[in-house]
């Protein structure tokens, strides 16, 4: 009998084990330390996720695969890619909360705690290679998003939206441990390669198959919000506190994706013509409901959340064409994604003060006026999020289509650059803001915090460098794609 635990495993897991204990040594500090200023917690938390991005770095640098805890987790560079975008979005999210924090009166060591354990949750999501071990860092990520958006406890938009995001994650994880039962019935095993040994690679047809492929793509549409699964974003994106926000939009969400990608294209490759059609619709559905609906809103907040919706629409195209190129498309989207969106989120925070939330457009007037390298910085977030050279984001979606085209899914790209010209309306509207409108008689305070200052500079320089340097990083996700989609 193979044993579940062997020490060398540990080595394997030296990523999760270093989030763990720095979550765990913060909250110990928290209560042991006594006096006022606390900032440092969120020092000690940065240095944690540093050290745990150092060593997935490290286990990148050796691309063979490997098992550990009797193969419930796997390290793969597949893995290792998205677990380098989640603690980067950490890092950034870290250093964009210090002043919000302080601000707002909030517990600095829970927060700080709460963030590295939902980390960790999305980490282990990225290297689940069992539908148990998937289910654990799912759950784990879910219970602390759950309490982070729901933080401002005397905030009624912040309780209103947490209430809404709770329902409806308790709602898709019941969907999603349905699903994994009847896979679990079907194939005699939780091991997504087992599981995909037993469908085969030919067409099968099983009503219960076919249920559980259903009900899992609709638990993981949740998580990445996809529509029809959309409709607790919004408003939990608009009452929950904006780094919270920035931390779901950034890796919450993308950890979705992954574990998406891995269960549909390792475990279910026999059944690969019926998702790929429930996905095409879904990623057509997605990304223009999310345009469209983006056009309306006058909060920033909320356009953001709808911004997102569609990009989840963009990635969808991804599992859709199931190539290597595709995947290696996803994983390099999903990184410009991040960045350029947690640091839209970053500019929110930075122009909060006082009675103003700063999460209204008409916060932004003038922008241009009162600090020209605030406003550039929110240009430039808003051209990659919209896809225009020599920005990221342009990048990002050409690969997408491009991987898209040569799989001869011609119409889906036409639908999606068609989408990209919607967005540019409501995130032009943005930059009209800034740019042609007067500075207001009482004009605009920003934000002093060196750390929020640190945080928009990693977003803005990745942001632009993967843009016009982009050749590295599309080698290393090509090359991490291969053993999903190879």
């Amino acid at each position: 009998m193979t044993p579940l635990f062997n020490p060398a495993d540990l080595v394997l897991a030296a990523p999760e084990i270093v989030i763990t204990v720095t979550g765990l040594l913060v909250l110990l500090l928290d209560l042991a330390v006594r006096g006022r200023n606390r900032g440092w917690l969120g020092a000690l938390s940065v240095l944690g996720v540093i050290v745990a991005l150092g060593l997935v770095v490290r286990q990148a640098a050796a691309p063979a695969r490997a098992l550990a805890f009797s193969g419930l987790h796997v390290v793969d560079n597949y893995a290792n890619f998205f677990k380098v975008v989640f603690l980067l979005s950490a890092i950034i999210v870290i250093l964009l909360s210090a002043r919000t924090l302080q601000e707002q009166g909030m517990p600095v060591g829970e927060f700080n705690a709460l963030l590295l354990f939902a980390t960790l949750g999305t980490m282990l999501m990225a290297s689940a290679a069992d539908l148990l071990s998937l289910f654990v860092g799912l759950e784990t990520m879910a219970v602390c998003t759950y309490v982070l958006c729901g933080f401002l406890k005397r905030d009624q938009r912040c309780n209103e939206g947490a209430l809404k995001y709770l329902l409806m994650g308790a709602f898709s994880t019941g969907v999603v441990l349905y699903g994994m039962v009847l896979l679990y019935g079907f194939a005699g095993s939780t091991n997504l390669e087992a599981i995909a040994r037993t469908i085969g690679m030919g067409t099968f047809r099983n009503p219960a198959l076919l249920m559980a492929m259903v009900l899992l793509a609709a638990g993981f549409g949740f998580k990445i919000a996809a529509v029809p699964f959309h409709m607790y974003l919004p408003d939990m994106y608009e009452g929950a506190p904006t780094p919270v926000v920035a931390f779901m939009a950034g890796a919450a969400e993308l950890a979705g994706l992954a574990v998406l990608v891995r269960v549909f294209l390792l475990a279910m490759p026999g059944l690969r013509v019926d998702w790929g059609l429930l996905f095409w619709v879904l990623a057509v559905l997605t990304m223009t409901i999310g345009n469209l609906v983006a056009i309306a809103q006058a909060n920033i907040k909320r356009m953001l959340a709808y911004s997102t919706i569609a990009h989840m629409g963009y990635l969808l195209i991804g599992p859709v064409v199931g190539s290597q190129l595709g995947v290696a498309a996803v994983l390099f989207y999903s990184l410009v994604y991040a960045c350029m969106t947690i640091g839209a989120f970053g500019m929110v925070i930075l122009l909060a003060r006082g009675t103003v939330r700063g999460d209204q457009i008409d916060d932004f007037p003038g922008l241009a006026q009162r600090s020209p390298l605030a406003a550039a910085t929110m240009l430039l977030f808003l051209l990659s999020l919209t896809g225009i050279p020599p920005t990221a984001g342009f990048v990002g979606k050409f690969y997408l289509f491009a991987a898209a085209v040569d799989a001869g899914y011609i119409w889906l790209v036409l639908i999606a650059v068609i989408n990209s010209a919607i967005s540019l309306f409501y995130y032009m509207r943005v930059v009209m803001v800034m740019y042609m409108r007067d500075l207001p008689p009482q004009g605009i305070v920003l934000s002093r915090s060196p750390a929020l200052y640190l945080a928009l500079l990693l977003a803005a320089a990745a942001t632009l460098l993967l843009g016009i340097f982009p050749g590295p990083v599309l080698e290393f996700a090509k090359a991490s794609a291969a053993g999903i989609a190879g």
